[in-house]
Formats: C-alpha cells, sequence, structure tokens
C-alpha cells in the first residue's frame, strides 16, 4: 500500500476541465485526508436557506452572508459548522483541523464558543472521497491544490473566492483566474 501524504487544512480548487456539476468552480477546504479517503466541504456555494431557519441558537454567530452553504453532495440533511479561532487554545465544543480552522460540535451550547470565534460557517452536507478515490482525481488533472488562509472559511464574497484563490498563486495558476464562464463565447 502507498503511503497517503495529508492535504488535511489546503484547499481543492476545480480545474476549469473539471465536468462535474457538483463541483463546477469549487473551492473545497480538506478537513480530513488519509488512507481511508477525504472528507471537505464547498467554500462557494451559498443556498438561500437562512442559518437562522436551520440553527437558530448559531445564526447570531455567522458571518455574512449568513446563510447555509452547500458543503458537497454527501448528506445534506446533515450540518457541520467550520470555524476560525485565533489563539493557541480552542474551547471546549471546538476541535482544530489546521491551523485556526476547525470544526464546532452544533450540539454544543454557542455560548461556550463565542467569545473565543473569529468567524463561522454552517454547511448542508460534505464533499467525500472513498480511499484513492481524490489522488485518482488530483493525477487525472481535476483540482489544484493550494494553501488555504483562514480567511477563506468567512469569505464576504463566496461568489468570487475562486478567481481570488488562484489569483493569489504566485505561478501560472494565477492567469487560471482569469479563465471564462463558458469558453465557447470568447
Amino acid at each position: 500500500m502507498t503511503e497517503v501524504s495529508s492535504l488535511t487544512g489546503r484547499l481543492l480548487v476545480a480545474t476549469p476541465a473539471l465536468a462535474d456539476p457538483n463541483f463546477d468552480r469549487a473551492v473545497v477546504l480538506l478537513l480530513d485526508h488519509d488512507e481511508e479517503g477525504s472528507l471537505g466541504v464547498v467554500l462557494n456555494r451559498p443556498t438561500p436557506v437562512g442559518v437562522v431557519d436551520i440553527l437558530t441558537s448559531w445564526a447570531g454567530l455567522t458571518g455574512e452572508p449568513d446563510v447555509v452553504f452547500q458543503g458537497g453532495p454527501v448528506s445534506l440533511d446533515s450540518a457541520l459548522g467550520v470555524a476560525v479561532i485565533p489563539g493557541d487554545e480552542g474551547p471546549l465544543g471546538w476541535r482544530r483541523v489546521y491551523g485556526a480552522i476547525g470544526l464546532v460540535d452544533l450540539e454544543a451550547p454557542p455560548e461556550l464558543l463565542a467569545a473565543a470565534l473569529g468567524s463561522l460557517r454552517i454547511f448542508a452536507g460534505y464533499a467525500g472521497w472513498g480511499p484513492g478515490q481524490l489522488e485518482t482525481e488530483l493525477t487525472e488533472g481535476a483540482w489544484y491544490v493550494v494553501e488555504s488562509e483562514p480567511g477563506d472559511v468567512s469569505s464576504p464574497r463566496p461568489e468570487h473566492l475562486w478567481r481570488a484563490v488562484l489569483r493569489r498563486q504566485r505561478s501560472e495558476l494565477a492567469m487560471i483566474a482569469t479563465y471564462p464562464d463558458d469558453p465557447s463565447l470568447n
């Protein structure tokens, strides 16, 4: 068995060639990646559903836009909270994933985390890959792998995140940010 180098905490940025409509221009934050598979959330898919409509007690703690995001096509009836909490110590109800980014226990009382939260985003569902599946997609050129920044989780303009993440790269990837939405109109 080949060893898998962990990509936890990194971003998967969909290449223009990725044909799956679930991931068109998607920016996925990997929350877990090992030999057993991968799990992440799509950071740039806001829904019209307000956080207040499904998790009232957390609504005042999420940033703008104050909506639920579609984290991916798997388990759309489940919710994940991803929060940025600066500092070395996180509060009860939060588990560090990478750097200042971590998962929130949405069953915990929000007041346990409120004072420590730098930002919070709620996701319905997630993106998941079985053992070796993501590595195959990477080999096929479906994704660019880049470093995440804490602000990616709470971008106030998620519809621009795909271009923004690519634009900040110090390589030829920055040019991909100018790729047209529909190249047939060029």
